[in-house]
């Protein structure tokens, strides 16, 4: 819900279960964690943010191609 269609890039999009997306925008704590995953950006930060895939514990850099590109991203800080 809300955004702004001019940010519908797709180094700026992730799809997501409706169920993490009601908790970002409904649990502070789930929020907080997102911000620090890539996971929810406030509409200045840049497309470069990396985003970390708890899935696999990889970070990842999106394209404007729709690719992720691994990094070497220490995930020790999250």
């Amino acid at each position: 819900m809300g955004g702004s269609k001019l940010l519908d890039r797709l180094d700026n999009l992730m799809l997501v279960c409706a169920v993490y997306n009601g908790q970002m925008e409904s649990d502070s704590a789930v929020a907080k964690q997102a911000r620090l995953w890539g996971h929810k950006l406030a509409s200045w930060q840049p497309f470069e943010t990396t985003v970390v895939d708890v899935a696999d514990g990889v970070v990842y850099q999106l394209d404007e191609h729709g690719e992720k590109i691994a990094t070497d991203v220490d995930l020790t800080p999250f």
